[in-house]
């Protein structure tokens, strides 16, 4: 990841004293010397500050390093934990002409952002809404490059008795019939996240929906917020492992455990995508970085996590991929 030392500031300086001729030649000055001096204040400062936001937004879309930057829009969860910026890290320091800049947000807003040209790469985990844009034609040359599962987090008290459900469809029926009685509430995303679609595909395998009713509460947040939401509410939620972990050994969510999980109906997997309208330099440098997710990067990815939180937080795909891919194709065409 780019680092931006005194010599950015140097830039940023030069660059606002190119600013005073350009407005210049637009007649602005003119304008002004015939305003009172706090009028002419106010307005330079206002000027200055418009300056520097876009010089900051051309520094997060191209730095000043020389090397070319990958705009990449990447899911919460693969961020949040640390991963990406690990895996970048290394990344950079073998390919010193590219560095990869990250947009965490939620994989459905990762994809609209793939679709109006603002992103290169997309990294996402929602198979249904990336066969929407595959299809469409916005991504191409996917890879699946990691997996790892969702639970179902709730207090210790466990009041819908989730620990004891025998299939997920029955730990959320069992939430439901809790919240109806005032006994539960249940915390969801709510913000078209991979993890929020697949919470919507687990409510409609059971024939229910929560949705406006007094015990859901959707944060429209991340999955770090809306965990540790759940905290405090001491609420049911559906959370991607990887996130949990992280904030569980961070002490953060002293009062939310694992419930239920297992390694079919939640896995969760991970892909990454070219966008279509992505050329040159840039669409080299991602498409290396793909190729590097699913090459050297594997072993990075089985080992990360293992020190700190006593397990991977994610697998790699490498020796999975055919299943991987089968358990894609059934939850793409699942929605």
């Amino acid at each position: 990841m780019a680092n931006y030392g005194s010599i950015d500031n140097v830039i940023i300086s030069y660059k606002l004293k190119l600013y005073r001729p350009l407005v210049s030649r637009l007649g602005v000055v003119e304008l002004l010397e015939g305003w009172d001096a706090g009028m002419r204040r106010r307005v330079w400062v206002v000027s200055a500050v418009v300056v520097l936001v876009l010089a900051s937004l051309y520094i997060f879309f191209n730095g000043f390093t020389g090397a070319v930057r990958i705009r990449a829009a990447t899911t919460t969860s693969l961020y949040a934990t640390g991963l990406l910026d690990y895996l970048a890290r290394v990344f950079s320091g073998k390919h010193r002409g590219f560095e990869v800049g990250f947009m965490a947000v939620g994989s459905g807003e990762a994809l609209r952002l793939a679709a109006d040209g603002s992103v290169c790469l997309v990294l996402v985990h929602a198979p249904s809404l990336e066969k929407k844009y595959i299809e469409q034609g916005v991504l191409v040359e996917g890879r699946i490059f990691a997996y790892n599962y969702f639970v179902v987090a709730g207090p210790s008290r466990d009041p819908a008795g989730v620990r004891t459900a025998a299939n997920v469809s029955e730990a959320f029926s069992r939430i439901y019939s809790a919240g109806e009685k005032g006994a539960a509430v249940f915390v969801s995303r709510g913000d078209s996240s991979g993890t929020h679609v697949r919470e919507m595909m687990l409510w409609r395998k059971t024939g229910l929906d929560p949705r406006g009713r007094p015990w859901y509460m959707e944060t429209g947040s991340g999955m770090a917020e809306t965990l540790l939401v759940a905290d405090e509410k001491e609420g049911y939620v559906l959370s991607d492992i990887g996130t949990f972990l992280k904030l569980k050994s961070e002490g953060r969510l002293p009062g939310l455990e694992i419930l239920y999980m297992n390694d079919t109906e939640l896995i969760n997997i991970y892909s990454a995508y070219i966008v279509s309208g992505c050329g040159g330099e840039e669409r080299r440098g991602a498409e290396m970085f793909i190729e590097y997710l699913v090459g050297e990067a594997q072993e990075l990815i089985a080992s990360y996590g293992v020190d700190e939180y006593g397990q991977s937080l994610f697998y790699p795909a490498a020796n999975k991929t055919d299943e991987l891919r089968e358990a894609w194709m059934m939850l793409a065409s699942t929605w």
